[in-house]
């Protein structure tokens, strides 16, 4: 039997995205392959759910990079065509400001969409666009291979690898996203749109490395992706994958802890005291939750790891509105996606980093895909409303407590009357209302505080301090959103790769 002698029994803790993801790859190179989850349901945060006749992506609501994800279809199987359907969104994003002023970002054309800023703000603001966008280009260039694509062992190791001073000038490691935005560009309406890179990690723009600004430089490049039946499909998509490739995976399975022995991982043991043996384990945990709660706090070797994690800031998290409405009498209908801005936009980094409470007045995130197949009769529309917001913290230390149920809904109210008060009318037509918080992230996918992304990158160092694919731990690797290279689908779907061609070199 060619190869069997060097098959191994692997273990994944969670069946998120990155879990899953790791788990088709390493079955597709041979070995043997169980997930153990905790929840009833597969994807962790990226999944399409339905109340009532409305169907809605309460996590990822949109996907960029489709290239990781065709990549990981197309080695474990089969091309990505034959199991979904990718939809471009365009305008890519309606943003709109407090001043009553707007502008639409085209798709996949960085033509039209300075044609749009040109007919907003002016021909001057476009040619400043167009050079902030250069300088995302290529500080994408500089940093995908070492940062995103490769396992970061170590500072050494980058620096061995880029062309140290033309590349550090680049990436302007020092800078923050704010800083770079403040002095390529002088209006500010654009400068707000920059800033929103920072929180799609979950950081402070005041704080976050300039290098974030290549996430603008990746959406418009390489597009921003619907998938027909809602981005959940996804996880539903990779979860088949794996039961094909002869994956095993238990739900409602809580792992209580990793053993190991001597410094090397040797296997599992279940909430419910069942143990199982493992050559290789692949935590999908929250890092923090791996780190603190799954290893023994005698382990020597997770020290280095649980020392970045107390140096790290947890990443913001988010409230959200499920909102399911009636076919609208008026005609105008809203684009994929729509971000409304406050005139104050510092008072919410302010409000969510510095005070740790709700903001007042947030910028307003509205997704309202238009497919057919998220709604179960025609005319009706399925909306989910986003806003930033600090994480849940009983103690109220590190966060805001957000148990307290008669706040919840005043907030969500307010949120409602500032959509309406930009002109768009809902309360009219509200059929189903589902709220949110921090607090329910945290309790359905075990999501430390409800934080969207594990840790943010609110300094130069974060992307250094964020957990190795790789554990010190022997034969443990972690994957997902909350280790390197970050959080996010496609930053995901590279740690799974990252994590899956590791074990098929360790063997």
């Amino acid at each position: 039997m060619e190869g069997a002698h060097t098959m191994s029994k692997v273990v994944v803790i969670g069946a998120g995205i990155g879990g899953m993801s790791a788990a088709a790859r390493i079955a597709k190179a041979g070995h043997q392959v169980e997930i153990f989850e905790a929840a009833n349901f597969v994807g962790g945060k990226c999944r399409t759910e339905w109340i009532g006749r409305y169907a809605f992506d309460t996590g990822p609501s949109l996907l960029t990079l489709p290239a990781v994800y065709r990549d990981f279809f197309l080695k474990t199987g089969s091309i990505m065509e034959e199991v979904l359907t990718q939809i471009p969104v365009d305008p890519a994003f309606d943003y709109r400001f407090a001043d009553g002023s707007s502008v639409k970002f085209a798709n996949l054309s960085r033509y039209q969409t300075l044609q749009a800023i040109t007919a907003s703000f002016g021909s001057e603001a476009a040619a400043e666009w167009d050079q902030i966008m250069k300088r995302a280009e290529a500080m994408w260039d500089v940093s995908r291979e070492p940062f995103i694509e490769s396992e970061l062992t170590s500072v050494a190791a980058l620096f061995k690898r880029v062309t140290l001073l033309r590349d550090l000038l680049v990436i302007a490691p020092f800078k923050s996203l704010r800083e770079i935005a403040t002095e390529k560009l002088t209006d500010q309406r654009l400068r707000y749109i920059v800033d929103r890179y920072a929180t799609y990690s979950g950081s402070d723009p005041r704080k976050a490395p300039a290098v974030l600004l290549s996430i603008a430089f990746v959406e418009e490049a390489f597009g921003a992706w619907h998938l027909a039946g809602g981005v959940g499909q996804l996880s539903l998509a990779i979860e088949k994958r794996c039961l094909d490739l002869g994956v095993k995976i238990h739900l409602n399975s809580p792992v209580a802890k990793i053993q190991t022995a001597n410094g090397v991982a040797t296997g599992i043991a279940l909430a419910n005291g069942t143990e199982i043996a493992a050559d290789f384990i692949v935590s999908n945990s929250d890092a923090s939750l791996t780190y603190h709660q799954l290893i023994s706090s005698t382990e020597k070797r997770a020290r280095g790891e649980r020392k970045n994690l107390a140096k790290t800031q947890k990443s913001l998290a988010g409230f959200s509105l499920l909102l399911g409405l009636r076919p609208s009498e008026s005609p105008e209908k809203l684009n994929h996606h729509t971000i409304l801005f406050p005139a104050d936009y510092d008072a919410e980094f302010e409000a969510v980093f510095t005070q740790k409470k709700p903001v007042e007045n947030p910028t307003i995130y509205i997704c309202a895909p238009d497919d057919p197949l998220m709604v179960k009769d025609p005319g009706h529309e399925s909306w989910f409303v986003l806003v930033n917001a600090p994480r849940h913290d009983e103690s109220g230390q590190d966060g805001f407590d957000w148990r307290d149920e008669n706040f919840k809904h005043k907030y969500a109210n307010s949120i409602i009357d500032q959509i309406e008060a930009h002109g768009i009318k809902i309360r009219e037509r509200l059929d189903v209302l589902e709220i949110r918080t921090p607090l329910d992230l945290q309790e359905s996918v075990m999501a430390p505080g409800g934080s969207i992304y594990g840790t943010s990158s609110n300094s130069a160092s974060a992307a250094f301090l964020r957990t190795k694919n790789r554990s010190p731990i022997k034969n443990l690797f972690c994957v997902g959103g909350s280790t390197h290279p970050g959080g996010g689908l496609p930053l995901v779907g590279i740690s799974a790769e990252i994590v899956a061609n590791a074990i098929g070199r360790a063997r």
